[in-house]
């Protein structure tokens, strides 16, 4: 009789423990089951599913666009090609502002419908209470301070924040809600290095930095930025294959391939018997 050996997916404590060991935490994006899949067999404890598929997958020039739906669609799949990082499913924009009972069904469906293990959302204090009660129900939350995607047009674009003493004091009160709230993890995106490891150090839950510095617990980025299918690479970001460059060559050769008649070949093709084909002829 064979025996299977268990495969555990990551949790919320093993992160906790990796912050106290200072091992780093390493994650990253993923829309679909194939990516997903690849991800997940690297051995990287989180995968996020992030509202910026409006972006990086669907087209949309901010991830405002993107619904609980979409979401859903995009994070099943995910959930599907993978059996060991912890997912985690983007709260997309509205979904958790207008109310406490409205955030808590959206986070739900997430959970239940989509199959991912917690749910991240952007805000400090002003979330907190929503974050409290989602734990209280048994849904783990990851915080999302600094630039939030979801609020660019107040923003006034992908600007650095936290650089002024007020902006500073006040993403500080943010993370420190979130921990108080009982948020798992908290990232960290695009705020000055040395404000990004006061906040670090001051937190008992980990940090995840996307142009935060090295200070932080963890990492973050878009996948279509370290494959290189991002119209450009962010400086927050590294490009670590040119994986388009081989899509478009691929795509080059069959297309000239078709063209010319080379493909398919008869190892592409199938074969029948050639006396019922003579009958078809009669």
């Amino acid at each position: 009789m064979s025996v299977h050996k268990e495969i555990k997916r990551v949790t919320t404590h093993v992160l906790a423990e990796m912050k106290l060991r200072g091992e780093k935490i390493s994650m990253l994006t993923a829309y679909d089951y194939s990516t997903a899949k690849i991800v997940d067999e690297a051995g990287l404890p989180l995968i996020l599913v992030g509202d910026s598929l409006g972006m990086v997958v669907l087209g949309y020039e901010t991830p405002i666009p993107v619904t609980i739906d979409v979401m859903i669609h995009h994070t099943k799949a995910v959930v599907r090609g993978t059996n060991h990082a912890l997912i985690v499913g983007d709260m997309p924009f509205m979904t958790y502002h207008v109310s406490t009972e409205e955030a808590l069904r959206n986070a739900a469906r997430l959970i239940q419908e989509a199959g991912c293990q917690s749910v991240k959302l952007e805000g400090g204090v002003t979330v907190a209470e929503k974050v409290r009660r989602m734990i209280e129900c048994g849904i783990p939350v990851m915080g999302h301070l600094g630039l939030t995607p979801q609020s660019v047009n107040q923003l006034g674009g992908w600007r650095v924040q936290g650089k002024t003493p007020e902006a500073a004091s006040q993403l500080l009160k943010d993370a420190l809600a979130l921990e108080e709230a009982g948020a798992f993890a908290v990232v960290l995106e695009q705020v000055p290095t040395p404000l990004a490891d006061l906040i670090s150090k001051k937190l008992t839950i980990p940090t995840i930095g996307i142009g935060a510095g090295n200070g932080c617990d963890g990492q973050v980025l878009v996948i279509n930025d370290i494959f290189g299918l991002s119209d450009r690479v962010p400086k927050l970001a590294k490009q670590y294959a040119s994986v388009g460059d081989s899509m478009r060559r691929a795509v080059t050769e069959y297309f000239n391939e078709v063209k010319s008649g080379a493909f398919p070949t008869d190892k592409n093709s199938f074969t029948m018997d050639e006396g019922l084909l003579a009958e078809l002829k009669k």
